[in-house]
């Protein structure tokens, strides 16, 4: 057993490395897609044959929905049946680090569905929070086991150079890891991920049911170089939100003392979530 990944030289890698495969998972929560999840099931389908054509894609699907994701995606994906509560991968799935020998190493975290009995987004949550081991144990890689702490993958965003990036809003959030401090929360991140600086952005996006995950406000796309969702709308809500994440990342260095360069992305100005036509497709829960 490693003492932290950090220790034993490992680091985790930035989403545009190289790597060895995608993980999914097939959607098939009532309260989470509605009408059986068909809407749903296509857009899934498109994106894992878009991915197959260049790499390996693992698609948890437990066996009662075997034949039906075989249906839409025939023999071009690695089917495992590991139950899951829903279809957050890169949330439920393992924080995969690499050494310099390119071995794996799972990191398993907790995972609480968001916010567990504070704000979580459902209560049943005991399988997605062992998908990141049951799927490690399958692929053979070897875990650290970061539990009790919890976190999600879109909570997280990592340059592969030793800089970390995270949200204020989601990681201190009262529903994960209220007990820690930010600096322990830090330095638990620093030591899992064998990172060197962790950047706090203030904001996620405007109203993001994760607590304002970091993964869909910004995100790195190379050395010192960050995608930031972003609107020149002053009305609004997400303006003033981006807006203090650009001023943070304009006064901020990387791990290596680099300053940032910043790309806006523009968001949609509809924000629409559902429809009222989808209202009826939808099994409610507590």
């Amino acid at each position: 057993m490693i003492e932290t990944p950090k220790k034993a030289g490992y680091r985790m890698p930035a989403e545009y490395e190289p790597h060895h495969g995608t993980l999914m998972i097939w959607p098939t929560r009532p309260g989470s897609w509605p009408f059986q999840g068909k809407a749903a099931k296509k857009a899934f389908s498109q994106i894992i044959k878009t991915i197959a054509e260049g790499e390996r894609v693992y698609l948890l699907v437990e066996q009662d929905y075997l034949s039906e994701a075989q249906s839409y995606l025939g023999d071009k994906v690695v089917y495992l049946d590991i139950p899951t509560n829903d279809a957050w991968a890169r949330d439920t799935g393992p924080t995969i680090l690499v050494n310099d020998k390119r071995e794996k190493l799972a990191v398993d975290w907790s995972f609480n569905a968001w916010g567990g009995a504070v704000d979580g987004l459902y209560q049943d949550y005991e399988d997605d929070d062992q998908v990141a081991s049951r799927f490690a144990e399958i692929l053979e890689m070897p875990v650290y086991d970061a539990k009790p702490f919890v976190l999600e993958g879109g909570a997280i965003h990592s340059d592969g150079q030793g800089t970390i990036l995270v949200t204020e809003s989601c990681l201190l959030s009262p529903g994960r890891n209220p007990h820690l401090t930010k600096e322990e929360i830090e330095n638990t991140l620093l030591e899992s991920l064998g990172a060197e600086k962790v950047i706090w952005l203030p904001y996620g996006i405007y109203q993001d049911e994760t607590n304002e995950h970091v993964d869909n406000v910004a995100a790195f796309v190379g050395p010192a170089e960050i995608v930031l969702a972003w609107t020149d709308d002053q009305n609004d809500p997400q303006y003033a939100m981006s807006a203090a994440d650009l001023s943070l990342l304009e006064k901020e260095t990387d791990a290596k003392g680099r300053p940032f360069t910043v790309h806006k992305l523009p968001i949609p100005a509809i924000r629409q979530v559902v429809t009222k036509e989808d209202l009826p497709g939808y099994t409610y829960e507590e």
